[in-house]
């Protein structure tokens, strides 16, 4: 059986501060794992299946399963597929909230620390990578970096020009983020000029002012699988999301008073399945979109810890079966 590392270090349990006094994780693990990957690599799955061997409670890093009443696009695990393992950061905003990285990043470390004191394990997983870097790196965010106006201006910018022009823009004044940032993520591009135009300072130098020594010390494993069977599953997941409702689950959510408007409907798979419902797609066109559009995010989240040095990579495809890769991780986080 072939064991998929890089072999390079991994930070050793690290301590994190509250009140000025050290926080650590129980003996014998480092202080905290993470297990990502890309969309339909079977995440849950595999964190519930260690969870379950180390006595360890899951926080959610995916930007979407915060939101109540976003399920089924967003894949969220039923009560049947967490298997009695405690499950944080789901459900904790509404489809209105504008919620920040930085508003997850306080939220996460609270939870860990919680978790830890109660002599628990814990388990990052997701695949939301900025959420997970932001809570394992400490980045520090800009305060008072928010004004609408600036954020509506740019808003009839990308109208009126289209996203090029602003992510062109972005690349001119920010080429880290923008190397980043997806071409037609009209948010997250948003988001960065916005920072700029009201720091004066690239939104990439406030993630790189993270704390001189990780706050959070972490074994991260990336699960990954061939391209060809990973777009497979892919296809049959968005197939499934269909079949389960989420055209009903988007109609429903449009029908609120702010779901026009709210980040949460910028998602993944509420915004094809919405373009469907006011008509600018047929529901075929939607759904290949979909299928499209989720194949890009999975391949940029693989781009994101592609330069890491400490991820463990871990082809889900070498192993017998799932007991078999939770062992292999539950070796390298006790090392």
């Amino acid at each position: 059986m072939k064991l998929t590392t890089n072999n390079q270090p991994v930070l050793r349990s690290s301590t994190a501060t509250e009140g000025g006094q050290p926080t650590t994780a129980p003996a014998g693990r480092n202080s905290l794992l993470v297990l990502t990957g890309p969309t339909a690599v079977g995440k849950t799955d595999i964190a519930v299946r260690t969870a379950s061997m180390a006595d360890a409670e899951i926080i959610s890093a995916d930007s979407i399963q915060i939101y109540r009443g976003l399920d089924i696009g967003s894949a969220k695990p039923t009560e049947e597929e967490r298997m009695g393992i405690p499950h944080h950061l789901i459900d904790v905003a509404d489809p209105c909230d504008t919620f920040s990285v930085a508003r997850y990043k306080d939220m996460a470390e609270a939870v860990i620390q919680d978790i830890w004191k109660r002599g628990k394990q814990a388990i990052l997983t997701g695949g939301t990578g900025l959420y997970i870097s932001a809570v394992i790196d400490g980045f520090s965010f800009p305060e008072d970096s928010d004004d609408p106006s600036i954020r509506s201006a740019l808003e009839e910018e990308a109208d009126r020009e289209g996203l090029a022009a602003l992510h062109n823009r972005l690349e001119a004044v920010d080429p880290e983020s923008a190397s980043r940032i997806h071409p037609n993520d009209r948010r997250r591009i948003i988001r960065a000029l916005e920072v700029y135009k009201i720091t004066g300072e690239p939104l990439s130098h406030f993630k790189r002012r993270g704390n001189e020594q990780p706050r959070f010390g972490a074994v991260i494993v990336v699960l990954t699988m061939p391209r060809a069977l990973l777009y497979s599953r892919i296809e049959a997941r968005v197939d499934a999301l269909i079949e389960t409702g989420l055209v009903d689950e988007v109609r429903h959510l449009m029908s609120g008073e702010c779901a026009g408007n709210s980040l949460a409907m910028q998602g993944l798979g509420y915004k094809e399945i919405a373009a469907y419902i006011e008509g600018r797609y047929s529901l075929e066109e939607a759904i290949e979109t979909l299928k499209r559009d989720t194949r890009r995010y999975a391949k940029r989240q693989l781009t994101w810890w592609r330069r890491d040095p400490r991820v463990h990579w871990l082809d889900v495809c070498e192993y017998d079966n799932k007991e078999a890769i939770a062992r292999q991780i539950m070796d390298w986080w006790s090392l």
